[in-house]
């Protein structure tokens, strides 16, 4: 006998824990009635630049050698396109320009600054998903994020990954989410509250979806294992020195630890469509980042006037943030999902609002797009000197989510030539 369709809201629960399910076939004849694959995005600033020459191919076009900053991404290069010479024409001012990294508002220095809503938030506005969260702000340190509501309002920004976790995983009552709580700080896993109930779930399911469904169990466990293993780490002391050790999950300087954490629970949101878009703040650091072979003062590095010995040790620091980049897309297009997968259906951008963060500049920012159903595999780069507004390729992320519109913020006239659906 054919086996009862599923509701694709169905939870597993238990003692002060609700766990959202993947997409799964038993649930996609239902699905169909209703609506398409969801499309999501993720955006995300690194607040301290890129060394662009490290970054930006020579050649424009499908033929580009790759550059130091593209090759840990070489597995992925038919999945993401490199763009050069974008900007939003009225955002200057150096770091301050964060604020405007999606909302594009102008001058942010300026004693009248006024921010507007963030391209999430206006995502949310307009296409009101029906999903746990409407967004997820984090951050890798500090609640300083890129989320703002439609007032110019900053969203707080999450940064510590055991409190994403336990929103999307943890409820109940005082007392069980306490009980709980405590079992994850003592190593448990959830999949014990849950693992009767699953057990019973699968059996009614074919092979496709017991094997998706063991690899989400598995990665939700793999995330806990990562969380307890660094808040041990947060206890020892650090090297050489008479500081007191770290008392969060993780020091702010373990940077690659923090940014690990983020990225699972980035692929564990879009996997049970707890939620469509994320925006996260990879921010930079007024210190030594915990990443071998770097000795010296992030922030500081950035600031490298051309020296030899600074942009060695920056382009470690930036060579180690593109391989965490790759780790999220390899993840997504690892995910199986309705007949593709889920770097077919998410949108991820991965840039800066600073294009020369030694000089504070705001022009020719560095910008890759990966997946979203777009033509990859290419670079394309507009001119230096007159570059098209970044909110055109804002545009066209918001009809590729589905949204009718045809401008976003207050400097976008159209959209970015060459950037086309697959």
């Amino acid at each position: 006998m054919k086996a009862p369709l599923l509701n694709r809201r169905t939870f597993l629960r238990g003692a002060g824990v609700t766990l959202a399910l993947p997409l799964l076939e038993a649930m996609m004849p239902l699905r169909a009635q209703t609506a398409a694959p969801p499309r999501r995005m993720i955006c995300i600033n690194t607040s301290l630049g890129l060394h662009t020459p490290n970054l930006f191919p020579e050649q424009a076009g499908k033929d580009y050698a790759l550059t130091p900053y593209l090759e840990p991404l070489q597995e992925l290069r038919r999945e993401f396109t490199v763009i050069s010479g974008l900007s939003h024409p009225e955002v200057d001012g150096g770091h301050p320009a964060e604020l405007c990294y999606l909302t594009a508002a102008p001058h942010p220095r300026a004693d009248n600054f006024k921010n507007t809503i963030s391209l999430d938030q206006y995502a949310i506005e307009k296409l009101v998903p029906d999903t746990r969260f409407g967004s997820l702000t984090l951050a890798s340190s500090s609640s300083r994020g890129l989320s703002f509501t439609r007032s110019g309002v900053p969203i707080p920004a999450e940064e510590r990954p055991s409190r994403v976790f336990k929103s999307m995983f943890v409820d109940g009552t005082a007392a069980e989410i306490n009980t709980q709580v405590q079992r994850l700080k003592q190593g448990q896993s959830i999949m014990d509250t849950v693992n009767e109930e699953a057990k019973d779930f699968q059996r009614g399911l074919g092979k496709p979806d017991r094997d998706k469904l063991d690899e989400y169990f598995t990665s939700v466990r793999e995330v806990e294992l990562r969380m307890v293993k660094a808040q041990d780490w947060a206890r020892r002391p650090k090297p050489k020195v008479d500081a007191k050790p770290p008392t969060d999950i993780a020091s702010a300087t373990e940077v690659p630890a923090r940014v690990r954490l983020m990225i699972d629970l980035m692929h564990l949101a879009l996997q049970t469509d707890s939620t469509r878009y994320i925006t996260f703040a990879l921010n930079g650091l007024n210190a030594v980042p915990i990443i071998p072979g770097v000795t010296q003062d992030w922030h500081n590095l950035s600031h490298h006037g051309q020296d030899p010995a600074k942009l060695a040790e920056l382009k470690v620091v930036e060579l180690q943030q593109m391989k965490l980049l790759g780790e999220l897309l390899a993840k997504l297009k690892g995910t199986q999902e309705q007949g593709g997968t889920l770097l077919d259906r998410t949108i991820v951008m991965f840039g800066s609002n600073l294009g020369n963060a030694s000089s504070h500049d705001n022009k020719n920012l560095p910008i890759l797009v990966a997946g979203g159903g777009f033509k990859h595999g290419q670079h394309l780069a507009f001119d230096p000197k007159k570059n098209p507004p970044l909110s055109n390729l804002y545009v066209q992320f918001l009809r590729r989510l589905g949204a009718d519109v045809n401008a976003f913020g207050s400097s976008s006239n159209g959209t970015i030539p060459g950037f086309e659906l697959a």
